[in-house]
Formats: C-alpha cells, sequence, structure tokens
C-alpha cells in the first residue's frame, strides 16, 4: 500500500500541464523573434526581441476564448526585447496572440 501511494504521489507533477499557446504573426519584414509563455493559469506573456537595425512599434492582441481581447502596445528599440503580460479573469484554457510589427 505504501509503494502504491508513493507512485500516485510521484505521478502528480504529470498531471500539471500547460496550455496551448496560439501566435499569428505579421512582422512586415522586420527581424522580431518572439517567445510565448504561459506565466500562470490566468496570466499570458510574450517576448519581443528585435534584431534588426530599425526600432518597431508592435501590437499584440491577446484572446481567451469568451472574455474581451486585451490588446497591448509596445515599441522595441533594434537590439533590444521587451516583455509584454496580460491577466485574465478566468482560466485560460487556449490562448491566442495575434502580433502584428510596424516600422517606426
Amino acid at each position: 500500500m505504501r509503494k502504491f501511494c508513493c507512485v500516485l504521489l510521484a505521478m502528480l507533477p504529470l498531471s500539471a500541464w500547460a496550455y496551448p499557446i496560439d501566435v499569428q504573426k505579421q512582422l512586415n519584414g522586420l527581424s522580431i523573434d518572439y517567445t510565448a509563455y504561459d506565466t500562470d493559469v490566468d496570466i499570458g506573456s510574450i517576448e519581443l526581441n528585435n534584431f534588426g537595425s530599425t526600432d518597431a512599434v508592435c501590437s499584440v492582441v491577446f484572446r481567451n476564448g469568451p472574455e474581451a481581447p486585451r490588446t497591448r502596445k509596445v515599441e522595441v528599440v533594434a537590439g533590444k526585447s521587451k516583455n509584454v503580460t496580460v491577466k485574465f479573469n478566468r482560466k485560460i484554457i487556449k490562448l491566442r496572440l495575434d502580433l502584428s510589427c510596424q516600422a517606426k
């Protein structure tokens, strides 16, 4: 019985998994790289890296099911990176991001 309980407790971390993140991007020829993160069950974030030589103005629309989309605008200086984060009222099941960047 003890072995069974130990195995069951060891398998608990396997049940905690991240939500899927879909990113639709429109970079308009800019050298922008991104990494999306599942920060918490109700917080999503994306890191934008500008590898180009021109500054960029980016807009990120976060969508989580029935909640209203949240838009964040950020300026990413050439050679730098920025984090964009949003907190929802409900638990995220699937996060959809629309990333659009223009040269400044």
